[in-house]
């Protein structure tokens, strides 16, 4: 499966250092959107698919009740169908994600401060094994953090706060 990951998504990271190369390719890289620049629908599957296989067995995340019970109901692969279609939909794909609203799929799960940074912390990860360019990280970040207030709800809060 290591072979299939990274015949999809080394391609488009050893293309980018060579369409910056070109001021015209530069532009038309610039006009693309996130979706495109990630490398389409196969690329951010294998992704989200690695990054849900992490996060559902991750002892912080499970140590809240209400989470851990979320993962014994809710099967794996549906969690991946919706977040892969809400990344490709958020990301200027062609997808429609059709699932619940963020606070209506998390606000039962009490999620606190620090179980999203170790989500992150996990997200992080799954980007950096797949080379997903720093840019593109950052872009992807910024819609994960964009429903942070939405998702986070337990008054629980680490000392200090790093996104």
């Amino acid at each position: 499966m290591s072979i299939q990951r990274t015949t999809i998504l080394k391609p488009l990271c050893l293309l980018g250092p060579l369409l910056l190369a070109d001021p015209v390719a530069a532009e038309d890289a610039k006009e693309q959107s996130l979706y495109e620049r990630l490398g389409g629908l196969a690329a951010i599957a294998v992704v989200v698919d690695d990054f849900i296989n992490v996060m559902v067995v991750d002892d912080t995340l499970n140590a809240n009740p209400a989470i851990d019970a979320a993962r014994k109901a809710v099967p794996a692969p549906y969690l991946k169908y919706h977040v892969t279609s809400m990344v490709c939909q958020a990301t200027g794909g062609p997808c429609a994600y059709t699932g619940r609203s963020m606070e209506e799929a998390h606000s039962h799960l009490n999620i606190t401060q620090a179980e999203w940074q170790r989500m992150v912390q996990l997200l992080r990860g799954t980007f950096n094994k797949f080379e997903v360019p720093e840019q593109e990280q950052e872009e992807l970040l910024q819609i994960v953090y964009s429903t942070k207030s939405a998702i986070v709800k337990s008054a629980e809060e680490p000392a200090a706060e790093t996104e």
